[in-house]
């Protein structure tokens, strides 16, 4: 595989784990969260936002962490021109807050998280979640990929930025 930087390769293992063979998820058993995403080639917008929220870090940190990871075509369901606005220096703390949504504390797989009612994001937000014709929903994002183990967590993979609920 060619030469990828780290951040972006993390990332795209994340994001892209969805495609990846057998040989390669058992492989991502032994890289982290963002090497994961990285590796996966699927997840270059989540690795960019990542990496410009600062987070990066974090996610490659002890965790364990249990992300909902975003594909790229779940953000390009977002409105015309909202990444390139989140990515700007001047919304980090609104992009940290909606990356911080995507993620958990703990190693919650795909069989537990089904049994839940809600779960409560590194960002103090609450996720709804619920099983639909057997899949698992969160908010309204659907899991297509669920249980991508890493050394430090778990990742599943969504098919919709989930969007922080508004402070009251």
């Amino acid at each position: 595989m060619k030469t990828i930087q780290p951040l972006f390769k993390s990332i795209a293992c994340m994001l892209g784990i969805a495609v990846l063979s057998a040989t390669s998820v058992h492989a991502a058993e032994k890289k982290d969260i963002v090497d994961t995403a990285v590796a996966a080639g699927s997840f270059k917008t989540l690795a960019a936002a990542l990496g410009a929220a600062g987070l990066a870090d974090t996610l490659k940190g002890d965790g364990p962490f249990t992300v909902f990871a975003p594909t790229d075509e779940a953000f390009a369901k977002l409105p015309a021109g909202t990444v390139e606005t989140l990515l700007k220096p001047e919304n980090k703390d609104k992009l940290v807050g909606i990356l911080t949504y995507h993620v958990v504390a703990g190693n919650v797989e795909a069989e537990a998280a089904m049994k839940l009612k809600e779960a409560t994001a590194l960002n103090k937000k609450t996720i709804k979640l619920e099983v639909k014709d057997g899949a698992l929903y969160l908010n309204k994002s659907k899991v297509t990929t669920a249980d991508v183990k890493c050394s430090n967590g778990v990742i599943h993979v969504i098919d919709t930025v989930l969007m922080p609920p508004a402070d009251k």
